[in-house]
């Protein structure tokens, strides 16, 4: 029997946030046919910059949270069946970080891992991180 999305966050202990409205002009989905687009969503009472106020690891966890955000995105935009989703093609993680700071990819694993723990081989993606 194949595990449910839903199975495996509670087997995590993860929890999706309820979705939040991104500020201005902007949806926080959009679908075209199959395809579905997620905005951008923000690591929510983390600030400062990698670096310089924020280490790696506290990075990583902004970006599981960021993460974790846009899969409860997702969530809302397929009547709350994330097993729907047949594969993540793309994630984009934008860090805020000093100059002297080089460990972005070390960061973004962190959004890159919860998509695979909960997706499964679906989360399997592409990703630039900034």
């Amino acid at each position: 029997m194949r595990e449910t999305v839903a199975y495996r966050l509670a087997r995590l202990g993860l929890a999706l946030p309820q979705p939040t409205l991104p500020a201005g002009a902007v949806l926080p989905w959009r679908r075209s046919g199959d395809l579905l687009l997620l905005s951008d969503q923000p690591a929510l009472g983390r600030a400062g910059r990698l670096g310089r106020d924020l280490g790696v690891e506290q990075g990583r966890e902004a970006a599981r949270a960021a993460a974790l955000g846009l899969l409860g995105h997702a969530r809302a935009a397929l009547s709350g069946d994330l097993d729907r989703v047949l594969r993540c093609l793309r994630v984009g993680v934008f860090l805020q970080a000093a100059p002297e700071f080089y460990e972005h990819d070390a960061v973004a694993d962190g959004a890159s891992e919860v998509f695979l723990e909960v997706l499964g081989e679906a989360g399997r993606h592409a990703r630039s991180a900034l």
